[in-house]
């Protein structure tokens, strides 16, 4: 299916002061128009719904850690396999001598995966855990 081919032109009204919030963003944000901004706005929002829904979703788990913590990398990978959430893929780069970043991406229901990534993000050792959330859409 081809979005391009399928779009389908409609009519917002707006407030004024509404309206130049919108232009404001589409500017401070490098947007081309309004309609790249409302169209990401959307997505986003059908990707919040999904994810309070309880769908399957799936997410992105950025790590960054002290690769000199005790036993800390062995607890990464158990938890990883002790899970109900599928990982996907992960990608292990060394930032410097102290420091490691890793991308984890999961697939499963919310639960699980807001599970996984509380377990992880409260390893001693880890610095920096955030997840990124998406969906089919």
């Amino acid at each position: 299916m081809n979005e391009i081919a399928d779009t389908i032109r409609f009519s917002v009204s707006l407030p004024g002061n509404l309206l130049e919030e919108l232009d404001r963003r589409v500017t401070s944000r490098g947007y081309a128009s309004r309609s790249e901004l409302v169209r990401d706005m959307i997505r986003e929002r059908l990707v919040e719904n999904a994810w309070q829904a309880g769908d399957e979703v799936a997410g992105v788990l950025v790590i960054i850690f002290d690769h000199h913590q005790r036993e800390l990398a062995q607890k990464l990978i158990d938890i990883q396999h002790h899970q109900e959430v599928h990982v996907l893929c992960s990608t292990h780069v060394h930032l410097d001598h102290d420091n490691c970043l890793e991308t984890i991406i999961l697939q499963g229901h919310p639960p699980e995966i807001e599970q996984i990534v509380a377990e992880i993000g409260g390893l001693k050792g880890v610095k920096f855990a955030k997840l990124t959330r998406t969906s089919r859409l």
